[in-house]
C-alpha cells in the first residue's frame, strides 16, 4: 500500500513537469502536421470523389434539390468536405496516438529512472520485436475476453465491472512489462509481476476508468457538431495526459519494487556470506575470554 500511494502522488507530480506536458501535446502537433500534409496532397481529389459519390446516389438526389432550394450556396460541396474531415480524423488520431504512445512510455520510464533511481542497474531486457509481439498477443486476448463476456453485460452491475477489469488487466500486463523492460531481467520481472499482481491490477483498472473520460468529451464533440473541432483536440490531449499518468504510475511503482527486491536480495546474500565469519568471531571471543574447552 505504501508503494501504491507513493507512486500515485509521484505520478501526479511528474505530470506537472514541463517535459511531460510537452510530450502530452505532441499528438496535437503531429495531428496538425499529418492533416496539413494529407490536405496538401489529397484534399481536392478526396472532396471531388466524395461529392461525386454523394451525387450519384439516386435516393439523395431529391434531398439535395430540396436543401438547395432552402439554402443558398453549394450544399453538396460543403457536405462532401465535412464527410472527408469526419472520415479522416479518426485515422489521423489513431496514427498520432500510436506513434506517441510508442515514444512516450520509454521516455517517461527513463525520466523516472534518471531522476529517482539513477543507481539502478540496467540489465538485458527483451527485444523490441518481442515486446511488440507480446503486446499484440495480450491485446488479442483482451479483445477475445470482451467478446466472450458481452452476454454478461446485460446484467447491470457486470457492465460496469467486466470491461474495466479486462482493460485493466491488459494495461497492467503491458505497462508493467514495459516499465521493467530496460532494468529487470526475466526472473526479476516474473517475481515482481507475481508478487505485486493485485496492486498492479488495481492501477490498471483505475487507469482504465480514467481513460473513459476523454470518450465523454469526444462524444460531446460529436453531439454538438459546432464544437467538434474544439472538443476533439481537448479529448485527444486528455487521453494522452491520462496515458502519460498511467505510464508514470507504473514506472514509479515497478522501479521502486525492483529497487526493493534487489536491496532485499543483497541484504540476504550479505547475511549468508557473513554468517560463518560472524559465528567464527563469536567463538574466538568466547575462547579468549573463557579459555578453550
Amino acid at each position: 500500500m505504501r508503494i501504491l500511494l507513493d507512486s500515485f502522488w509521484r505520478a501526479v507530480a511528474y505530470c506537472l513537469r514541463p517535459r511531460v506536458i510537452l510530450l502530452s501535446l505532441l499528438p496535437l502537433v503531429l495531428m496538425v502536421g499529418l492533416a496539413a500534409g494529407l490536405g496538401y496532397f489529397f484534399w481536392d481529389p478526396a472532396v471531388a470523389w466524395t461529392r461525386a459519390t454523394l451525387d450519384s446516389w439516386p435516393l439523395l438526389a431529391n434531398f439535395w434539390g430540396w436543401i438547395g432550394r432552402l439554402f443558398s450556396g453549394d450544399i453538396s460541396g460543403t457536405l462532401a468536405q465535412l464527410v472527408v474531415v469526419l472520415a479522416a480524423t479518426p485515422a489521423i488520431v489513431l496514427v498520432a496516438l500510436l506513434v506517441v504512445s510508442g515514444l512516450m512510455a520509454p521516455a517517461l520510464t527513463r525520466l523516472v529512472a534518471t531522476r529517482r533511481f539513477p543507481a539502478l542497474e540496467h540489465k538485458k531486457g527483451p527485444s523490441l520485436i518481442w515486446s511488440v509481439v507480446r503486446s499484440l498477443g495480450l491485446t488479442l486476448l483482451a479483445l477475445l475476453a470482451l467478446v466472450v463476456s458481452m452476454p454478461l453485460w446485460l446484467v447491470p452491475p457486470l457492465v460496469l465491472v467486466l470491461p474495466p477489469l479486462i482493460w485493466g488487466w491488459l494495461t497492467y500486463r503491458v505497462m508493467s512489462f514495459d516499465a521493467l523492460a530496460e532494468h529487470a531481467d526475466a526472473e526479476e520481472r516474473t517475481t515482481i509481476l507475481r508478487t505485486h499482481k493485485v496492486p498492479l491490477l488495481a492501477i490498471g483498472v483505475l487507469c482504465g476508468y480514467l481513460g473513459a473520460a476523454p470518450s465523454i468529451v469526444w462524444a460531446s464533440g460529436l453531439l454538438f457538431a459546432a464544437g467538434f473541432f474544439v472538443l476533439a483536440p481537448i479529448a485527444i490531449w486528455i487521453y494522452t495526459l491520462v496515458f502519460a499518468f498511467s505510464a508514470l504510475w507504473f514506472a514509479h511503482y515497478c522501479l521502486d519494487a525492483l529497487s526493493q527486491l534487489r536491496a532485499e536480495r543483497a541484504a540476504l546474500a550479505y547475511a549468508i556470506n557473513k554468517g560463518p565469519a560472524i559465528s567464527h568471531d563469536v567463538d574466538k571471543a568466547i575462547q579468549t575470554q573463557w579459555g578453550a574447552p
